[in-house]
């Protein structure tokens, strides 16, 4: 019997690690940012981190999403940002329920390394979860 329990468990560890390894990426969406919190993945933030908010559909259809936001697999996991020549890393940690599928919040400091706040919106970046 034991041997069927670490088996068991070893088969779920497998699984729900297999759901952190699931790649994924979009381009043409926007970029705008947003006043950080307490955010969906259950982080607390502030303006200087360099965080970000994934659009609703796409988070919350990640493999392995379910009723509880601060489980997402997508959480805690690092993505690649993108507009034209210049690229940064952040930290999923929050849902954007106004976006649409693609595009991103970013807190105000990960913004500004691609424009200034007064911008508001960037059109046609890519991402990546790394």
């Amino acid at each position: 019997m034991r041997f069927s329990v670490a088996a068991a468990l070893v088969a779920l560890s497998a699984a729900t690690s297999g759901y952190a390894k699931v790649m994924m990426s979009k381009s043409g969406g926007d970029a705008t940012y947003y006043t950080p919190g307490l955010g969906s993945c259950g982080f607390n933030n502030v303006d200087t981190d360099y965080i970000v908010a994934v659009d609703h559909a796409t988070i919350t259809s990640f493999p392995g999403a379910g009723a509880n936001p601060n489980a997402n697999p997508m959480c805690g996991r690092k993505m690649r940002v993108t507009y034209g020549t210049k690229s940064i890393t952040v930290t999923v940690a929050d849902t954007c329920p106004g976006c649409a599928v693609g595009s991103l919040d970013l807190t105000p400091t990960a913004f500004q390394q691609f424009a200034a706040l007064g911008v508001g919106r960037l059109h046609g970046i890519k991402w990546s979860l790394l």
